[in-house]
């Protein structure tokens, strides 16, 4: 239904790139190029400046891109209500979520989801909770899932499910003689992080202040950027790592790692879906009332 020009324009101007868009577009880009300039003819306006191979947006193409976001946001809505007068759902909704909630927590519940509203394509968006903010807020998703609330204005946030983020170590560890610490004892254990703008990071950090322990405190032997790759690196290594429960199920299972108890300092947190502010509807409030029916943790 969305105006297959402005499609052209909203994606190019998305990717800053002519060959992407039209790989995503699934038309050649000398298709592209035509349809950018049949706009620019009409509106007698360049709506891109290029430089060489750069492309940015001119000031003309700001004005239409933010304009096309709010068309196509009003299709979206279109498409949803009157598809409601069919009991029919369809469309594509752009979903981004945080590393772990990607890999841990929604492939089964979108795998049951789709199996129930075929007609409804959800492409997945993989970032750190800061990305997933910043793309929520770039109109480059419609719904995102994050590990933290950064309570930002612009920004609504629903609790969506509560996670426990535990230290655990190899189940090989030499070094460990006891299953439980005190929470001054971190600040003599190497340990392994996720990377800055993680929410997992966020959340530690505010759990440690409560103690009067900073990050700069702790001697961290590396900074990782996924719980996968801090899981593997803890099966070769006598460190300790912050980990979220959903991610270590299988591992806990299997003896291949083992939790550490720290005396007085549980760290719990939500995961919080994020929408912009404003009235919530369409295919976003159809996956977030589904995923809160149908987790089971």
């Amino acid at each position: 239904m969305f105006n297959f020009r402005l499609k052209v324009f909203y994606t190019v101007a998305r990717r800053l790139n002519f060959t992407k868009a039209s790989e995503e577009l699934l038309i050649s880009q000398p298709a592209v190029t035509k349809h950018v300039k049949e706009l620019e003819s009409q509106f007698n306006l360049a709506l891109f400046d290029r430089k060489g191979n750069k492309v940015t947006l001119s000031p003309a193409g700001k004005v239409l891109l933010k304009h096309t976001e709010e068309i196509q946001e009003i299709y979206r809505q279109i498409e949803f209500d009157l598809n409601q007068f069919n009991q029919t759902l369809k469309g594509t909704l752009h979903v981004g979520s945080s590393t772990s909630i990607t890999q841990y927590v929604l492939p089964p519940l979108l795998a049951k989801f789709h199996s129930i509203h075929q007609d409804i394509k959800v492409e997945l968006l993989n970032g750190n909770s800061e990305q997933i903010e910043q793309a929520l807020l770039n109109k480059n998703i419609e719904l995102g899932i994050i590990e933290s609330k950064s309570k930002r204005r612009e920004i609504h946030y629903t609790p969506f499910l509560k996670d426990e983020i535990v230290l655990v170590c190899s189940s090989k560890n030499q070094l460990i003689k006891k299953d439980e610490i005190n929470p001054k004892d971190l600040k003599n254990i190497q340990l392994l992080m996720r990377e800055p703008g993680s929410g997992t990071l966020e959340v530690i950090a505010a759990a440690l202040k409560q103690k009067g322990i900073s990050l700069s405190d702790l001697k961290v032997e590396m900074q990782l950027g996924s719980t996968e790759a801090i899981k593997s690196y803890l099966q070769h290594s006598d460190c300790m790592a912050f980990i979220s429960l959903h991610a270590i199920f299988k591992e806990l299972k299997n003896n291949t790692l083992k939790i550490i108890e720290i005396k007085k300092l549980p760290i719990h947190r939500h995961f919080y879906f994020i929408t912009p502010q404003g009235p919530e509807g369409g295919l976003s409030a159809l996956l977030v009332q589904f995923l809160i029916r149908n987790h089971k943790f």
